[in-house]
């Protein structure tokens, strides 16, 4: 009987015991914590967006990095096959905005539960409160591992589940890396990603709490335009939260290594230079005799004002008709550029996931096997693919799972006992 040991219970880990689990197979999953799913648990703010209901070539679209090497892996087990698998373990699903599928019931605990009865219905073998802390590697391929307690155990395969740095105390403390290394196998600069962003002037401290929606942010390095699109973000008390920021640390987190970045925000980007300057003037017409801070209070939320005030270089008690236009004009560039500069990104324990891992270009795409290491498999966050929110990077793990159990399944019995 083919013996498979899996390192990690969380996502990827699960869907592999249970692609794998078949008469012929003896699946082992081996868990740090006291349960399965920890991080899955808390994953869409408890609801489990579990994967995006769109066609491959929009699921490769959403990849931040190594795309190509997901191509075979989504074809094999697309978003829709990810839906359909888990209404087959009674997951009834929902599709939201965005095209994100859910549980219909909300409850992230719905796709743990579905998962795990089914690994107990195929009868995967469970090591929970067990850390693995060594491969057992031999005559180039993977023999076994070695617990914390010193026991040594031996299979025919293993595959690494043991996802990145995000979020450590549900146990993501990166010992998958370390199991690359010490087999050879190169490791890429890790990094927070889907994070929200730190920044330098105390004016965006000062908002913390506003939210702003129907804006344009945009990030630049140098003259070089590195992240812009539309949405709404919230301002913290360290600097930036929200879908576009969370959305842009994952483009910017690699240059942010090299020195901090220029953020600018289109607070209104509905209208063109010109159409906001008239706007302006035709509020200063009718408003002749107010002051400057009254008439454009209007175009802004009350939390935002004061910082555009003094932003603005021009005196809050000015009256209108003795604004200049040379002011007048720099006040709408500020409002179409409000800038501030992004100087890092929160720490592991606010990111989604971990950019970076293991290196793509030592494991084989069709199979997810180390090419230097034969039956040694890596799976899920702890490679360097990382993507887009939206259910993008769950789907990653049950594709990648896919693609390692096919592998398994399509080696044949082996024994290693």
């Amino acid at each position: 009987m083919k013996k498979v040991f899996i390192i990690g219970g969380g996502a990827s880990g699960m869907a592999a015991a249970v692609f794998s689990a078949k008469e012929n197979f003896e699946i082992h999953i081996f868990e740090k914590n006291d349960k399965f799913g920890k991080k899955l648990f808390i994953t869409g703010k408890g609801r489990c967006n579990f994967t995006n209901d769109c066609g491959n070539e929009e699921l490769l679209n959403n990849m931040v990095s190594n795309p190509r090497f997901m191509y075979s892996a989504f074809s094999d087990f697309s978003s829709r096959d990810a839906i359909d698998f888990f209404e087959s373990l009674g997951v009834k699903t929902k599709i939201e905005r965005g095209r994100r599928a859910f549980p219909a019931s909300d409850h992230s605990s719905d796709i743990i539960k579905a998962l795990v009865n089914r690994m107990s219905s195929h009868n995967v073998v469970w090591h929970l409160n067990t850390e693995v802390k060594e491969l057992i590697i031999e005559e180039g391929a993977a023999k076994g591992i070695v617990l914390s307690n010193g026991d040594e155990m031996f299979a025919d395969a293993v595959i690494v589940a043991t996802g990145g740095l995000s979020y450590p105390n549900t146990g993501s403390t990166g010992d998958g890396y370390r199991f690359a290394k010490e087999a050879g196998i190169r490791v890429t600069s890790t990094r927070p990603a889907l994070v929200p962003l730190v920044c330098e002037e105390d004016y965006v401290k000062e908002l913390q709490g506003l939210s702003l929606k129907n804006v344009t942010l945009s990030i630049k390095q140098g003259k070089k335009e590195l992240y812009s699109d539309f949405g709404e973000m919230l301002f913290t008390h360290f600097g930036v939260s929200g879908p576009l920021v969370i959305s842009a640390s994952s483009v910017i987190g690699k240059k942010l290594e090299k020195g901090p970045l220029e953020a600018y925000i289109d607070l209104k980007p509905a209208l063109s230079h010109e159409q906001l300057d008239a706007r302006i003037l035709r509020e200063f017409s009718e408003n002749k005799n107010k002051q400057f801070k009254n008439v454009i209070s209007s175009l802004f939320p009350a939390k935002l004002l004061p910082v555009m005030l003094e932003l603005g270089g021009i005196d809050p008690d000015t009256q209108v008709n003795a604004v200049k236009k040379g002011e007048r004009l720099e006040f709408v560039n500020l409002i179409k550029h409000f800038k501030f500069t992004i100087t890092g990104l929160r720490p592991y324990s606010e990111a989604v996931i971990t950019q970076g891992g293991v290196n793509v270009k030592d494991i084989d795409p069709s199979t997810m096997e180390a090419k230097n290491v034969k039956s040694l498999y890596f799976i899920g966050e702890v490679l360097d693919v990382d993507a887009y929110t939206g259910g993008y990077n769950l789907q990653v793990a049950w594709a990648t799972a896919k693609k390692a159990a096919l592998a398994l399944s399509a080696g044949g019995e082996k024994t290693n006992e």
